[in-house]
């Protein structure tokens, strides 16, 4: 699967019963594509034993920033799994709430959807998360989309 290039995103929630003031959760993804035109579905594939899995099995709306070439290193952070704490993941990063969601949206992502999950499936040692798009915008036309190709980021060019 290394030799299928995929498309990097920033799926991201906020958790309302972390903490005094809620926490944001994010994960950078590959794992993602669009399922129906009509109605609009997604779908998200999560590592099951994940903190954004568990979140998003309680918590039925989340967002995803679908990132340029420019944010590289935001992918790189986010995908840091265990080495840093979710509270920090967003310190120094633009971004701001979704209105449907709640959940931090990335400044400067090539195209945000807000999501409603529908649907949950098990596929082994992942959760399958279809959702329902109740938002869709592309606020930044800037650069070339943020890709993933053989264990690498890569661009377009």
């Amino acid at each position: 699967m290394s030799r299928l290039a995929a498309g990097v995103v920033l799926v991201s929630a906020h958790d309302p019963e972390e903490g005094p003031r809620g926490e944001d959760v994010g994960m950078t993804a590959t794992a993602f594509m669009s399922v129906s035109l009509e109605p609009p579905l997604v779908l998200i594939s999560l590592r099951e034993d994940s903190r954004m899995d568990e979140l998003m099995e309680r918590q039925s709306r989340w967002a995803v920033s679908v990132l340029s070439e420019s944010q590289r290193h935001i992918a790189g952070r986010f995908a840091m799994r265990g080495r840093i704490s979710d509270r920090l993941l967003f310190e120094d990063v633009a971004y701001y709430r979704g209105e449907k969601s709640g959940a931090p949206i990335l400044g400067g992502a090539l195209a945000v959807l807000e999501c409603e999950t529908e649907q949950r499936l098990p596929a082994g040692d992942h959760t399958l998360v279809i959702g329902r798009v109740l938002t869709a915008r592309t606020p930044s036309a800037d650069g070339g989309p943020l890709l993933y190709f053989r264990g690498r980021y890569r661009f377009l060019a």
